[in-house]
C-alpha cells in the first residue's frame, strides 16, 4: 500500500471494477452510498526537454480503501504535508504557488480528508478513486459493515421481522365472498410482482436489538437490512457527522458549502437491459413505471420498500385519488347528458330562441352599437342550458359528500398500510438542524463574543429567536402581499384587455367581426389569463423556496411545512383569482342604461353573456384546467428534467478535460450512471399539482360537471409519468419513514369545506337557477317557466340615453321607443323609475336563504357521513390488538427459555461439581450470579450462546 493506494502493478491486484456497480472491487461489500465531488490537482510545471509530469496524487491504477481494505491496520487519508514533500523529491519539477481559486480548493480537500477520517472512525468503511487527472470527477463509495448497521438500526428503533408469525383474522360472511369475486375479476390488473406466499400470516415486527437478536429471523447478515434500509443508515451517520471546519454539521453543509457536489443511494441497476438479472427496479419499471401498464394496480408494497415510505404514501394518495375520481366522473358525464337531453324542452331557451318574441335590447356599447334582437343571443342560451340545470345543483351536493368521503376512505387506508407497514406507534425522529441554520446560529455566538464573555454552557442552548428572525418575517409579509396584488393587478390588466378590445372590435366595419366580439374577447382572455398563470407560478414556486429560507427554519420539516404553505396560498390565488372574478365580480357593477359605469373614461364595464356568466366560467375553467395540465403537468415534468440533465452533461465536458484515463473502466458503473440523474427535491411539486387540480374539481365543479372526467384522463398519464420519472429519471431518494402525508391533508379537507360555500354562491349568486326557482313558484301564473325571460327582462325608455351615447346610423332608431335590459328594475312610467324592484329583493333574500340552506345542510350530510365511516377499519384495529398480545406472549415464552437454558446448565454443573475443582465451582457459581444481576432478570443471550 503506498499512501493508502493500492498499487495494481506491485501487489499484483487487478483493476476491476465490480461486475455489478453495486459492490467495493472486491465484489463482496455492498455500496450503501456515494459522495461526489469535482477535485482540481494543483498546478506543477516540468523543464523544457523532461518527460510528462506525474500526477501529483496517486498514480496507482486501483481505488482507496479505508477501514476494512487490504494490508494491516486502520488505513488513513494521505495528507497535504505528504504530497508537497513527493513533488518536491521529484527531480525535475518545479512547485508553483497556490493562487485564490486553488487555496479554496485545497481548503475543500482538507475538509473532505477530514470528514472521511470522521466516516472511517464512525466504523464506515470507504473506497475511493484515485485523483489521476488534473482535474475531474471523483466518487468516495461507502459500506456499512454490521455492527454499524445494528448499532444504528437500535438507535433510530428500526422495526424488523422477528421469527415469530401470526395468523391475521380476515372479515367473514358477505364481506370475504365479495373480496374473493373482487380479487378474481381484477387479477388481470395486478401487477406481477412477488406476493408473500401466505398472505394470511404477517410476520411479527419489533424495534431492533443487538440485546435480544435472537429474536430476530436472520439468516444472513448481508441481507437482513434491505438496500433502502442500509442506505437510511448511512446518511443518518452522515446527516451527524461533523468537521471542525466553519464548524460544519453533516454531509448537508458541506454539499451547501460545494465541499460535496452531491450524495445519494444507488439504484438496484440498470432498469431496462437484455441481461436477465431481475432487480426491483427492473421490476418497478415493467410492470409500474411504463405507459403501457396504465390500467394495473400499483405495486404499492415494492415502491415502499424501493423508495421508503413517505414516497409509497404519495402513490398509495394518488392511486386512492384517481380511482375515487372515476365515480364522479360517472355521475358528470350523466349531468351533462341529462342538459343534453332536455336542451329542447327548456322552456326559457325557446322563448329566446323564438323569433317571434321580438325582445329588443339596448346597445352593448355608446355610439358604435345598435339596438339587438335577443333571438341573436339562441346558441349561449342554450350552451348555458347544459350546465346551468337542476342536476348541476345535484351534482354540487354529491362532489361535496365526495370530497368528504375520499378523506375519510384515505385515513382508513393510511391506516391499513400503517399496520401492514410496520408504521404503527411510530415516534417523530429528532431533526438534526439544517445547515443555514447552524450558519446563522454561529454568526450570532460571534456576534455575542463581542458583547459578553464567552460561556460554553449558554452556546450550548443558544438558539434563533423571535427577533433574530424578525427580518424575515417582515419581507415575508410584505413580499407575499405584493405577489398577492401582482397577481390581482394581472387580473385587472386582462379585464382591461377585454374592455378595451371589446371596445375596439365594436368600432370594426366588418359585419362578421361585430357579430363575434364576445367569442374572440373571451377567447383569447383566457388565454393570456392561462400564459400569465403558468408564468407566475413557476416565479411564485422561486419566490416561496427563497422566502422560507430566509426566514432560517430549524429542521427539513419546518422548513418543508412553511414553504408548502407559502407556495400554496400565492398558487391558489394565482391559479383561481380570474375563475374567481367571472363567477363573482363580473357582471355586477354594470350599472344600467342611462347610467353605466365607466373605467378609463369612455370604457363601460363589461356585462355578462344573455344567458349569464356560468357559460363563461365553464369556458374560463375548462381552458385554464385542461392547460394547466397539459402544459404544466405534463410537457413541462417531462420537458425540464431532460433539459436540466442535458444542461449538466455540457457543463461537466466543458468543465472536465478530455484526457485519456486509461485506468477507468471502460463501462460506466451505477454510481457514474445515477449521477448524471436529476437529483430528487422533494414531493412538494407533485402534492401541489395535485392538490391544485383538487380544487379545480371540487370548488366550481357546478359550472363545470366534466372537470372530474378531465381529471381522471390526466391522472392515468399522472401517475405512469411521475413513476417512471421516479424510477429511470431521478436518482434514487433516502428512505424517510412517515405515518401521514402531513399538511397536505389539512389543505385537502380546508379546500373540501370550502368548496361547499363557493359551490353555494355559484348557484346562488352566478347560474339562474334561483330566479327561476323564483318565478316558477311565486310569479308563474300557471305554475310553468313560461314568461320567464320577459320577467328578467327592465325597459328602458331610449329617449333617457345621456347625449352622445345613442347609437348612430341606427336604421331602427325611429321604430324603438323602448329597449330592454337584463336586470330588476322599476319601469320608466313608474314613479321610482329605474330603481331596484320588489323582485329584485325576493331574489336576492332567495339567494342568501339558499346559501345558508345549502351550505348546512351539505355540512351536516358531511359530518354524519365522517361520523358513520370509522377513522379505523375494525379488523385492523382488532389486528393491532392482536399484535401486542402476541408481542408479550412471545417475549414471556423466549425468556422461558433462556430460564430453562440457564436451569439446566446449573443442574449440569451440579452434576459435576464432585468431580470439578474448587476453581471450576468458583466460576460457575460465579456465572450464574452474573446472570442473576441486572434488576432481577437474566441476562439476553446471543443466538450463538442460545446453540451452546
Amino acid at each position: 500500500i503506498i499512501n493508502n493506494y493500492l498499487d495494481g502493478t506491485r501487489g499484483g491486484a487487478v483493476d476491476k471494477a465490480s461486475p455489478s456497480g453495486m459492490h467495493f472491487r472486491d465484489s463482496k461489500r455492498k455500496v450503501d452510498y456515494v459522495l461526489a465531488y469535482h477535485y482540481r490537482n494543483r498546478l506543477a510545471r516540468h523543464p523544457p526537454g523532461a518527460g510528462s509530469p506525474e500526477p501529483t496524487r496517486g498514480s496507482a491504477s486501483s481505488a482507496l480503501v479505508l477501514n476494512g481494505g487490504m494490508g494491516t491496520g486502520r488505513a488513513e487519508l494521505p495528507r497535504q504535508d505528504d504530497g508537497r514533500r513527493a513533488l518536491q523529491e521529484r527531480p525535475g519539477l518545479e512547485v508553483i504557488e497556490l493562487g485564490p481559486p486553488d487555496a479554496l480548493e485545497e481548503e475543500k480537500r482538507l475538509q473532505r480528508e477530514e470528514y472521511e477520517r470522521n466516516l472511517v472512525e464512525a466504523g464506515l468503511e470507504i473506497e475511493k478513486d484515485p485523483e489521476n487527472k488534473s482535474q475531474g470527477l471523483s466518487f468516495v463509495r461507502i459500506h456499512a459493515p454490521w455492527q454499524v448497521l445494528s448499532r444504528e438500526a437500535e438507535l433510530l428503533k428500526i422495526k424488523m421481522p422477528t421469527k415469530k408469525m401470526y395468523e391475521i383474522t380476515e372479515e367473514g360472511g358477505i364481506l370475504k365472498k365479495l373480496n374473493e369475486i373482487w380479487c378474481k375479476v381484477t387479477e388481470p390488473l395486478q401487477p406481477q410482482v412477488p406476493q408473500q406466499e401466505n398472505t394470511n400470516m404477517k410476520s411479527l415486527s419489533y424495534p431492533f436489538s443487538r440485546e435480544k437478536i435472537y429474536l430476530y429471523n436472520i439468516k444472513d447478515k448481508d441481507t437482513f437490512f434491505d438496500n433502502a434500509t442500509r442506505s437510511r443508515i448511512v446518511r443518518e451517520i452522515l446527516k451527524r457527522t461533523s468537521t471542525k471546519a466553519r464548524n460544519s454539521m453533516g454531509i448537508g453543509t458541506l454539499i451547501a458549502n460545494n465541499v460535496y457536489d452531491a450524495a445519494y443511494p444507488l439504484h438496484d441497476g440498470e432498469y431496462e437491459g437484455q441481461n436477465d438479472d431481475m432487480n426491483e427496479r427492473k421490476l418497478l419499471y415493467r410492470e409500474w413505471a411504463r405507459y403501457g401498464v396504465f390500467y394495473k394496480f400499483q405495486p404499492i408494497d415494492l415502491i415502499r420498500k424501493y423508495f421508503g415510505e413517505k414516497i409509497g404514501l404519495y402513490f398509495a394518495w394518488l392511486g386512492l385519488y384517481t380511482e375515487f375520481l372515476i365515480p364522479s366522473s360517472v355521475v358528470g358525464i350523466i349531468v351533462f347528458l341529462y342538459g343534453c337531453i332536455t336542451i329542447e324542452s327548456d322552456i326559457p331557451s325557446k322563448e329566446m330562441c323564438d323569433q317571434r318574441n321580438a325582445f329588443t335590447m339596448c346597445p352593448l356599447c355608446d355610439k358604435f352599437c345598435d339596438y339587438w334582437n335577443l333571438s341573436s343571443a339562441c346558441a349561449t342560451a342554450r350552451a348555458s342550458h347544459l350546465f346551468d340545470n337542476p342536476a348541476t345543483v345535484f351534482f354540487s351536493v354529491f362532489m361535496a359528500l365526495w370530497a368528504t368521503m375520499f378523506l375519510e376512505q384515505w385515513k382508513r387506508l393510511q391506516m391499513r398500510l400503517s399496520y401492514f407497514w410496520d408504521l404503527t406507534g411510530l415516534e417523530e425522529e429528532e431533526e438534526h438542524p439544517r445547515p443555514e441554520y447552524e450558519t446563522k446560529l454561529v454568526q450570532k455566538k460571534l456576534k455575542n463574543k463581542n458583547i459578553r464573555t464567552e460561556n460554553s454552557n449558554e452556546d450550548e442552548k443558544e438558539k434563533l429567536t423571535w427577533s433574530d428572525r424578525m427580518p424575515g418575517y417582515a419581507a415575508n409579509f410584505g413580499l407575499i402581499l405584493f405577489m398577492i396584488m401582482l397577481t390581482f393587478s394581472a387580473v385587472f390588466g386582462v379585464i382591461v384587455y377585454r374592455i378595451t378590445t371589446a371596445a375596439a372590435l365594436s368600432f370594426s366595419t366588418n359585419e362578421t367581426t361585430r357579430s363575434n366580439v364576445r367569442v374572440t374577447v373571451t377567447a383569447t382572455a383566457v388565454i393570456i389569463n392561462l400564459v400569465v398563470i403558468l408564468i407566475l407560478d413557476e416565479i411564485y414556486g422561486a419566490v416561496a423556496k427563497w422566502l422560507t429560507e430566509i426566514e432560517v427554519p430549524k429542521t427539513e420539516k419546518t422548513f418543508e411545512e412553511r414553504l408548502i404553505l407559502k407556495a400554496f396560498l400565492l398558487k391558489f390565488v394565482n391559479s383561481y383569482a380570474p375563475i374567481f372574478y367571472v363567477a363573482f365580480f363580473k357582471g355586477r357593477f354594470v350599472g344600467r342604461p342611462g347610467h353605466y359605469v365607466y373605467v378609463f373614461d369612455g370604457y363601460r364595464m363589461e356585462e355578462c353573456a344573455p344567458g349569464g356568466c356560468l357559460m363563461e366560467l365553464c369556458i374560463q375553467l375548462s381552458i385554464i384546467m385542461l392547460g394547466k395540465q397539459l402544459i404544466q403537468n405534463n410537457l413541462f415534468e417531462i420537458g425540464i428534467p431532460k433539459l436540466k440533465k442535458l444542461f449538466r452533461k455540457l457543463k461537466d465536458e466543458r468543465t472536465e478535460p478530455k484526457e485519456m484515463d486509461t485506468n477507468q473502466s471502460k463501462d460506466p458503473q451505477q454510481w457514474d450512471l445515477d449521477y448524471i440523474l436529476e437529483p430528487f427535491t422533494g414531493l412538494t411539486p407533485e402534492y401541489m399539482e395535485m392538490i391544485i387540480q383538487f380544487g379545480f374539481v371540487t370548488l366550481f365543479v357546478a359550472s363545470f360537471p366534466l372537470a372530474p372526467l378531465f381529471a381522471l384522463l390526466n391522472n392515468i398519464i399522472e401517475v405512469r409519468l411521475d413513476a417512471k420519472k421516479f424510477v429511470t429519471e431521478l436518482r434514487r431518494p433516502d428512505t424517510v419513514r412517515a405515518k401521514d402525508i402531513g399538511i397536505w391533508y389539512n389543505i385537502l379537507s380546508g379546500i373540501g369545506k370550502l368548496s361547499v360555500i363557493i359551490n353555494a354562491f355559484v348557484i346562488a349568486v352566478t347560474s339562474d337557477f334561483i330566479p327561476r326557482l323564483m318565478y316558477q313558484y311565486a310569479y308563474s301564473q300557471n305554475g310553468t317557466m313560461h314568461g320567464f325571460i320577459n320577467h328578467t327582462l327592465s325597459y328602458f325608455n331610449v329617449s333617457h340615453l345621456k347625449a352622445g351615447t345613442q347609437p348612430e346610423n341606427s336604421p331602427f332608431a325611429q321604430d324603438v321607443l323602448f329597449c330592454r335590459f337584463k336586470d330588476y328594475r322599476e319601469p320608466p312610467w313608474s314613479p321610482n323609475q329605474y330603481e331596484f324592484s320588489k323582485q329584485y329583493w325576493a331574489v336576492l333574500s332567495a339567494r342568501l336563504a339558499f346559501v345558508i340552506l345549502f351550505q348546512n345542510l351539505v355540512m351536516f350530510l358531511s359530518v354524519l357521513v365522517d361520523w358513520m365511516i370509522p377513522d379505523i377499519p375494525k379488523d385492523i384495529s382488532e389486528q393491532i390488538k392482536k399484535e401486542k398480545s402476541v408481542l408479550v406472549d412471545f417475549f414471556l415464552k423466549e425468556e422461558h427459555e433462556k430460564l430453562k437454558l440457564i436451569e439446566s446448565f446449573i443442574a449440569r454443573d451440579k452434576q459435576k461439581h464432585k468431580s470439578g475443582t474448587k476453581g471450576e465451582r468458583i466460576r460457575a457459581a460465579s456465572f450464574c450470579q452474573f446472570n442473576r444481576s441486572q434488576k432481577g432478570s437474566f441476562a439476553s443471550f446471543s443466538s450463538q450462546h442460545t446453540e451452546v
